[in-house]
């Protein structure tokens, strides 16, 4: 992995030879949910992926961004490039309405420091903006308010619990080491499954030290000091909004690709507006 270019993609270069520590590690972790968006556009572009940390690290210097297994994966391994004693957990995020579990739907990072433990977390979307010290109680960042306690499913380990505005209830992880190939089924199902929410919905979050924009579809919210939502009407917008809002040029994707990718989305748009699924 080319250290140095993963460094200029998030917008700090000068973070290369200085030595780990809970404030350079703050700094690493909002510089990269605010440059690298939460993403899942390649299967909705028809582009398998894996859960390959390098594969992942050389899409996000590319100017891409990804999901969980994606984002967490790379910055584990950037993170491990820069000194940090990184550990991937297997975890699960609890959508709303469904119960709490160990899932394997979310990759979680944790990293040890001389000042203690740190949640580590890019791969969430809509929640952290920077690390949390794992100790149980409520933080704040920007208009989310967390909870961070003890996890009742997973002995030993943790869960997160989400602000009432987020996009889920909470996650929860277990304290061992996971390997990334504990993912690899998981992902699999997430990225083909007609019942997947990736599959679903074409979702792009990108969070910020205020708040979070969000483009569920064609709609377009920002939860922050101002809120405001709006239907994206036209493929020149859409892919305006990718470029300004969510920092994703697609440079990498060819205009006969944009067409098919516009025409799926509005395709969806529709089956939405109407409540049909077919």
């Amino acid at each position: 992995m080319n250290v140095a270019a993963y460094l200029a993609r998030i917008g700090r270069p000068d973070l290369l030879d200085v030595p780990p520590s809970a404030d350079h590690l703050r700094e690493l972790h909002a510089a990269h949910v605010e440059r690298v968006a939460y993403e899942a556009l390649e299967i909705w572009l028809g582009r398998p992926t894996s859960v390959d940390p390098e594969e992942s690290a050389a899409r996000i210097i590319g100017g891409r961004g990804g999901y969980c297994y994606h984002l967490n994966g790379a910055f584990s391994a950037l993170a491990i490039a820069l000194g940090y004693d990184v550990t991937r957990h297997v975890g699960g995020v609890q959508n709303r309405g469904s119960a709490p579990g160990i899932t394997a739907n979310h990759l979680v990072l944790t990293v040890r420091l001389p000042d203690g433990d740190w949640l580590v977390d890019l791969g969430l979307g809509d929640a952290l903006h920077e690390p949390l010290p794992l100790v149980e109680g409520t933080y704040r960042q920007g208009p989310f308010e967390y909870g961070l306690r003890p996890s009742e499913v997973a002995p030993g380990g943790w869960r997160l619990d989400h602000d009432p505005r987020g996009s889920f209830a909470g996650m929860d992880f277990g304290p061992a080491p996971a390997e990334m190939s504990a993912f690899t089924e998981k992902h699999h199902e997430l990225s083909t499954s007609p019942d997947s929410g990736f599959v679903r919905t074409a979702t792009i979050q990108r969070r910020d030290a205020a708040g979070v924009d969000t483009l569920r579809g064609l709609v377009l919210s920002r939860i922050g000091e101002h809120e405001s939502r709006m239907t994206v009407t036209g493929q020149d917008d859409y892919f305006a909004v990718l470029a300004d809002v969510f920092g994703l040029p697609m440079t990498d994707v060819s205009p006969r690709e944009r067409e098919k990718l516009w025409r799926k989305l509005s395709e969806a748009h529709e089956r939405w507006l109407t409540g049909t699924t077919g």
